[in-house]
């Protein structure tokens, strides 16, 4: 008798199945990663606050931070920040030191879902280091200023955790706390945005 392999594609709202372990770009649909950023907590749902912060959430900070750290970034790179952690709508939101434990089968998982997401939606596979390193440091941004907020670190904590430039800490900066479906409806217009920008800059 022929043991069946367990099962490794999920069954998406927009009707998609998505093959955890070997994602194409067919099986991916923004409004499916929309809508489980916008369901999916940071911080494992510590976080102070009647809703909890969704990497939907982040995902737009983050990408709002890059692009005022770098005035004038091509709408493509904008784009990437807001994708940069798109392959947690299938995967989860897991906080470092799990990611520590679970060690290479996550980040080959990760690694092969961001792929997918890229070809997607038109971005390189392996994105340019320099750009790679200004999404790190916009990320880092909001991970400082979420510790802080709403995640109940202290200052010398997070200064510390999470290393971030002088130059780096924007001021007027804040954390939005919102129903999900509100954050969902925020984060596809980004998305609608910075494809209409990357279609009139290549035209």
């Amino acid at each position: 008798m022929t043991s069946r392999r367990p099962r490794a594609w999920q069954r998406m709202l927009s009707g998609r199945r998505l093959d955890l372990l070997d994602p194409t770009p067919l099986d991916i649909e923004i409004s499916d990663i929309a809508h489980g950023l916008a369901f999916v907590a940071r911080w494992n749902g510590q976080t102070r606050g009647d809703w909890p912060y969704s990497v939907a959430e982040h995902s737009l900070l983050v990408e709002d931070i890059l692009t005022r750290l770098n005035p004038g970034i091509a709408p493509q790179w904008r784009l990437a920040a807001l994708l940069h952690d798109a392959p947690e709508y299938v995967i989860g939101d897991m906080i470092s030191p799990v990611k520590a434990a679970l060690g290479q089968e996550y980040g080959a998982m990760d690694d092969r879902l961001s792929s997918a997401i890229h070809r997607r939606f038109g971005l390189p596979v392996v994105l340019p280091l320099a750009i790679k390193r200004k999404i790190k440091a916009a990320d880092r941004v909001s991970a400082r200023l979420e510790a802080i907020t709403i995640a109940g670190f202290d200052m010398a904590e997070a200064f510390r955790l999470f290393p971030v430039p002088d130059a780096h800490l924007l001021p007027d900066l804040s954390i939005d706390l919102r129903p999900p479906a509100e954050v969902r409806k925020r984060y596809l217009q980004r998305f609608d945005l910075l494809t209409d920008l990357i279609d009139m800059s290549e035209s």
